[in-house]
């Protein structure tokens, strides 16, 4: 008798969503790179985070490969584009933390605004570190980026009703629910972020993240959870694409902050920051991330050949 090879199939398909006009994310209704199994949507997409400022806190290593285009998120954001070709930029507005320069929402929709029409790539549009102020941050770029399809990260319970109606209602953008590695609490905004009325299609999750050796282990079973309730269980409140900003979390540890004098046991900081950031992503794209968010070339390239290997 023939050896039938099994599969599994589901009930449930993550949603389908362009971000911009043309890239795709999602729409997958198995498990992560199981094309043996079924349909796996589109591949998962890779960006490249810029900041509004000259990012002084970069590891040396980091900052050299920029240089002067850093002086401009314009400069900046093209060079990555022309050299490494990501699928999206993420513009974090790091210039507008009360503890930075404080720069004003209209500012950063300024140079929001700038970049959508000289970067021919989406945007992902990232705050500070404060929520309070990452609101009036999305209201006013939401304004001047009106019906762009572009994500905004991310939406939090102390600010979703502000940010979802901006984003997602008045100004046609994508709104990212945000929560702390939980998926009751990504269940929950989601519903809270439909019931204020932005449409399913207009909702990405970033169910929380953290570096390799931080309590990922919590972070990859809470990503399972979300897709099996998604595809298992037909959860439609849970069947929307998953962005995971990676670089925020793993240039922050010790292992990549640490400087080679400070630490010369540990070898090369540079390669300790790459490391992280590889490892990192492997482990949430391989638990279902439609789309993560990188800052050194060499963890683009590597995951990229990652992602053509099993896609």
């Amino acid at each position: 008798m023939a050896y039938k090879k099994p599969s599994q199939k589901f009930s449930g398909r993550i949603r389908e969503i362009t971000v911009g006009s043309g890239l795709k994310i999602g729409g997958e209704a198995v498990l992560p790179f199981y094309s043996f199994d079924g349909d796996t949507g589109e591949r998962p997409a890779i960006g490249m985070e810029i900041w509004d400022i000259y990012p002084d806190s970069w590891p040396a290593g980091l900052k050299n490969i920029f240089k002067e285009h850093a002086d401009d998120p314009v400069k900046w954001a093209k060079f990555c584009v022309e050299k490494y070709n990501p699928d999206f930029i993420c513009i974090r507005f790091e210039g507008a933390n009360p503890e930075a320069q404080d720069r004003t929402p209209e500012e950063c929709a300024e140079i929001a605004k700038k970049l959508a029409d000289e970067v021919a790539v989406p945007l992902v549009i990232a705050g500070c570190e404060s929520n309070e102020k990452n609101a009036g941050i999305f209201t006013k770029v939401a304004e001047a980026l009106p019906n762009k399809n572009y994500v905004f990260l991310s939406a939090v319970e102390s600010n979703y009703k502000e940010v979802g109606a901006a984003v997602g209602l008045a100004y046609g953008n994508i709104v990212a629910a945000e929560s702390s590695v939980d998926l009751n609490l990504a269940k929950q905004l989601n519903i809270l972020l439909t019931q204020l009325g932005v449409k399913p299609e207009r909702i990405v999750m970033n169910p929380g993240i953290s570096a390799v050796g931080y309590g990922f282990e919590y972070v990859v079973t809470t990503f399972d959870r979300i897709r099996l309730a998604a595809l298992d269980q037909n959860d439609s409140t849970l069947q929307m694409p998953i962005v995971s900003p990676v670089s925020f979390e793993t240039w922050k540890v010790k292992e990549s902050v640490a400087t080679e004098e400070d630490a010369p046991e540990w070898g090369s900081q540079e390669d300790r920051g790459i490391a992280m950031e590889i490892s990192t992503a492997v482990g949430v794209l391989a638990a279902g991330a439609n789309a993560i968010i990188l800052r050194h070339p060499r963890s683009v390239e590597v995951i990229r050949k990652f992602i053509n290997e099993l896609a």
